[in-house]
C-alpha cells in the first residue's frame, strides 16, 4: 500500500496548480505515491456535486476569481478559459495507467504536463499526438498511447467505485496510510505536516 493515495483529474484545474509540489512532499518524507486518474464528472454526479457548467452563477463566478488568485500564489501559467476544456478526460487516464505499469519514466512528471498541457498550453488532451508528446516528455515509450486500453479502461472505472468508497468528492484528492483525507491543492502544506507527525 502506498504512503499518499492520490486522486486527481486531467481536467482539473486544482490538480493543475498543485504542480509538483505532491512529489516534493513525498520526496522529503521519503513516501510512496499511488496515482489514481478518475472521471471527474462521474465523481461529481455519485458524490453529491454538481460539474462546473451546472453551478449557480455566484459558485461559477467564485470560482473565477479563486482560480486566478490561487494560480498567482503558485506563478504556474494559467489561462482560465483553455481552448480543450472540457475534453475527454480517458485517454490522458489511460496513457497514465499505463506508463504506471511500465515504469520506466516519471509518472508524476507525466501526469503535470497533461495538466499543464490543458491549462497553460491550449492544448487537447484527448489529442494521441499531445498524449504522446508528453509520455515522451516525461521519459515514457509514446506507444504507450497504444497499449493497455482495455486495462486502462477497467482500471479508471475501478479508481472511481474506489474513490466513492473511501470518500472522495473532488480533486486533487490525498488520503494518507492512516485514512486522513486532504482535499484540494491547498491543503498540501496540511498534509505536509501530518506525514511529518507520522515520522515522529
Amino acid at each position: 500500500m502506498a504512503d499518499i493515495d492520490y486522486f486527481f483529474a486531467t481536467l482539473s484545474p486544482y490538480s493543475y496548480l498543485a504542480g509538483l509540489r505532491l512529489e516534493e512532499i513525498a520526496a522529503k518524507h521519503g513516501a510512496t505515491i499511488a496515482y489514481k486518474p478518475v472521471d471527474i464528472i462521474a465523481l461529481f454526479g455519485r458524490t453529491g456535486g454538481v460539474p462546473p457548467k451546472d453551478r449557480h452563477p455566484s459558485r461559477i463566478e467564485y470560482r473565477a476569481q479563486e482560480l486566478v488568485r490561487q494560480a498567482k500564489k503558485t506563478g504556474l501559467p494559467f489561462n482560465l478559459q483553455p481552448a480543450h476544456w472540457p475534453t475527454n478526460a480517458a485517454p490522458s487516464s489511460y496513457a497514465i495507467i499505463a506508463a504506471i505499469q511500465d515504469g520506466s519514466g516519471d509518472v508524476g512528471k507525466l501526469c503535470h504536463s497533461f495538466l499543464r498541457a490543458c491549462w497553460a498550453e491550449d492544448k487537447d488532451i484527448a489529442q494521441d499526438d499531445v498524449i504522446r508528446d508528453c509520455l515522451a516528455g516525461a521519459g515514457f515509450d509514446p506507444a504507450l498511447a497504444d497499449s493497455g486500453l482495455l486495462v486502462g479502461a477497467e482500471t479508471y472505472a475501478a479508481n472511481l467505485e474506489e474513490a466513492v468508497d473511501r470518500g472522495v468528492f473532488g480533486a486533487p484528492f490525498y488520503i494518507t496510510q492512516d485514512d486522513q483525507r486532504f482535499w484540494g491543492q491547498d491543503r498540501l502544506d496540511d498534509l505536509d505536516e501530518h506525514l511529518a507527525t507520522l515520522k515522529a
